[in-house]
């Protein structure tokens, strides 16, 4: 399959922590990396993914538009990325074993792919 995105993130939001996973495609090769962390979701918190996000050079940024607790994190990272916020209906992993950390796996690797599409959002 494709690779659309070579430096790309997912985001799986809650009211309290942000986990972010980086997907990094190897130049020239299959190889790809990961890496995850967790943030909490106050000001400060989202200063340093928006930083950790700018250190790994990713270009693109998914999340899932649950609620309203994407909103502060959308602001905070409006800019410097292509943001998509992708519609929980549409990227909802397999049944079984879920996690945070899976979570924003899953996200991160349907956005390297392109096979997410954005859902209409409402910032007013």
């Amino acid at each position: 399959m494709e690779n659309l995105y070579p430096r790309c993130a997912g985001l799986d939001v809650h009211k309290d922590t942000v986990v972010a996973c980086v997907r990094i495609q190897g130049a020239g090769s299959r190889a790809t990396t990961t890496e995850t962390r967790s943030f909490k979701t106050h000001t400060a918190a989202l200063l340093e993914l928006l930083s950790w996000l700018e250190q790994n050079e990713c270009t693109h940024v998914v999340m899932e538009a649950t609620g309203v607790d994407w909103k502060p994190v959308w602001h905070i990272l409006e800019g410097p990325f292509e943001l998509v916020l992708a519609n929980a209906k549409h990227v909802r992993n397999v049944p079984g074993r879920k996690s945070d950390v899976k979570d924003a796996e899953w996200l991160a690797n349907l956005l390297a792919h392109g096979l997410i599409s954005a859902s209409p959002r409402c910032l007013a």
